[in-house]
């Protein structure tokens, strides 16, 4: 992965790469990772809001959808 994508942070790659290229890559990783890995990929889609989120395993970070828009929570503020 990171001979082809930007890794801003640990385990984040980023890529601008066509379409059609970053359906393969997602392809292989569903062949390639286990459910263990907790992998969540953002998709660059033409529908809104712009993108799509999808997992592999269950991810550490929290997915949530508010009024359609899928999210991640970051951090849960006390109440």
């Amino acid at each position: 992965m990171k001979l082809w994508f930007i890794e801003p942070r640990p385990n984040l790659f980023v890529s601008g790469i066509k379409d059609s290229v970053a359906d393969s890559v997602i392809e292989y990783l569903y062949q390639h990772c286990s459910p263990a890995a907790g992998v969540v990929i953002f998709k660059s889609i033409t529908k809104t809001p712009g993108y799509q989120i999808r997992t592999i395993g269950s991810p550490t970070k929290t997915l949530c959808e508010i009024s359609g828009l899928q999210l991640v929570v970051e951090k849960l503020l006390n109440q």
